[in-house]
């Protein structure tokens, strides 16, 4: 009896052995897939793919605001380009600024900053109207191709804090956007600045700077501080104050969105390179989910999100993507007599673009002063209006395989896809879909008729059915339950004798 105790006793041991030891393992084989450590990303490319360039936060946001405001808006005339064009002989700017300010050997562009006065400029007040208008991001163009920095920089001495407004633009924005629960984006034009054309009398007005190189005027200055304006720096020093400033940015203000316009690809990809990877990696050290946007094919697809400038995708992408597009009909910066655009084409094109999975930047224009004029802020009211009341089928969505259907034509846009401008009606009609795959909105792009049975195309038996079986549908904002059918044999809905929405009407149809 007391062998056969013995021999239990250590098979017991021997299985209590076995059995830690193999809880042993299986605890090293966890921890050994599940890190609390942030991945750290090498500036090459292989490593920065695996970084994902599209978060859950920024495919819910739907809808963005930044601002076009420098020294540029002094003039108000032409564009947003004036700082080079008032060099271009020939150019309406040219003959402008010679009229109204002076020759431009008398009066360059650095003499119009101290009219950049900012005296209206009020960050609480811009982020309001940017909640108000239904954003979820904002934030300031940084710097634009004229080279003036936006924030309070110590490497660019041509800055907003020691010059023109004297203020912080970018920190007092990112503290008032942040005070709301919103997040920020700053935006970089600066890649042209660089002067690549001095030695080159045919080509100084070429597109790859963005000031016209003239011996007798400031853009050929050797001045030690003007040059950094103009861009008259070597390139061996001028490529590192490009990063640099970007890092300063960063450093300072951690915006959770970067945005790059053309002409990125004029920068060595060395510096495009370690860009990405200091900032993804600040990010990841300060438990952000950051974005990049870049313009053609200037980053990889699967490091940033591509961005169309006034446009758009004509059909749904797999991939979440982005246009930026501006209220007004003529130039990005404020300019005087400027149109802007009926806000149910810029909402009609919103519900277009998350559609196709996209997002969307819009741009304000406001005046040197730092004043938005009034007609900016009806068209950001009626947006954030018509958002309060149907912007359940827009934030947090997602595309579905087939983005709509209607009768509506799109130009080809100026820089691919389609135009930002299609003339919509109550005939087209876009889908968007919840998360949870249990919630369609149907979205008239109009009012369509009250009382009328609507066939809903896209949701046919044979097209792309609703996956389960529909207990609900409304019109969003008309407390009342539709007449409906979803089966193998009908296809529509009954909408209520109610008025319908102008701008865009929303179905929702709401399944088990």
């Amino acid at each position: 009896m007391r062998s056969f105790l013995l021999i239990f006793s250590m098979l017991c041991f021997a299985t209590l052995n076995f059995r830690c030891a193999d809880m042993n393992t299986v605890n090293q084989a966890s921890s050994d897939t599940v890190s609390t450590e942030p991945e750290t990303y090498t500036a090459d490319w292989e490593s920065l793919a695996k970084y994902n360039e599209s978060p859950e936060w920024f495919a819910d946001s739907k809808l963005g605001i930044y601002f076009h405001w420098g020294p540029y808006t002094v003039p108000a005339f032409g564009s947003e380009w004036y700082p080079r064009n008032m060099y271009v002989e020939g150019s309406k700017e040219f003959a402008y600024h010679k009229e109204k300010f002076g020759d431009q050997s008398e009066v360059g562009y650095h003499d119009m900053i101290p009219d950049f006065t900012g005296e209206h400029f009020d960050a609480e007040a811009w982020a309001d109207l940017m909640q108000e208008a239904g954003a979820r991001w904002g934030g300031p163009v940084a710097q634009h191709h004229d080279g003036f920095a936006m924030w309070d920089s110590e490497l660019n001495p041509w800055n907003a804090v020691d010059m023109g407004p004297k203020k912080d633009i970018t920190g007092e924005m990112a503290a008032a956007l942040r005070k709301r629960g919103m997040k920020l984006i700053t935006s970089f034009h600066h890649a042209r600045n660089l002067q690549r054309n001095a030695a080159d009398t045919s080509h100084w007005t070429a597109w790859d700077s963005h000031f016209p190189y003239h011996p007798d005027w400031a853009t050929s200055t050797t001045d030690d501080q003007l040059r950094w304006l103009y861009g008259n720096v070597p390139a061996e020093e001028w490529y590192p104050f490009w990063f640099g400033q970007i890092k300063e940015v960063i450093d300072q203000y951690d915006p959770e969105i970067i945005w790059f316009d053309i002409w990125l690809n004029i920068i060595p990809e060395k510096y495009r390179k370690e860009f990405c990877a200091y900032y993804i990696n600040q990010a990841q050290e300060k438990g952000q989910e950051v974005v990049i946007a870049h313009k053609k094919d200037d980053l990889p697809i699967d490091v940033s999100i591509l961005d169309i400038e006034q446009g758009g995708k004509k059909d749904v992408s797999e991939r979440v993507w982005l246009t930026d597009i501006t209220l007004s009909n003529r130039s990005w910066s404020y300019i005087e007599g400027q149109t802007y655009k009926d806000p149910a084409l810029v909402i009609r094109n919103l519900i277009d673009v998350v559609s196709k999975n996209g997002v969307v930047l819009l741009n304000i224009s406001p005046k040197a002063d730092g004043s938005i004029p009034e007609e900016q802020k009806t068209v950001l009211r009626t947006m954030g209006k018509w958002l309060k009341t149907y912007g359940e089928a827009i934030y947090e969505t997602r595309a579905r395989l087939e983005y709509g259907y209607g009768t509506a034509k799109a130009d080809e846009g100026r820089h691919g896809g389609q135009s930002a401008t299609v003339k919509y009606s109550a005939s087209d009609v876009r889908f968007t879909e919840s998360k949870d795959q249990k919630t369609i909105y149907a979205i008239f792009l109009g009012a369509p008729k009250s009382g009328e049975k609507v066939v809903l195309k896209s949701l046919r038996s044979i097209a792309f059915p609703p996956k389960h079986p529909v207990k609900k549908v409304s019109v969003l904002g008309i407390d009342q339950e539709l007449e409906f059918a979803f089966n193998q044999h009908d296809n529509y809905v009954v909408l209520p004798d109610a008025p319908m929405n102008e701008i865009a009407t929303v179905v929702k149809i709401e399944m088990e």
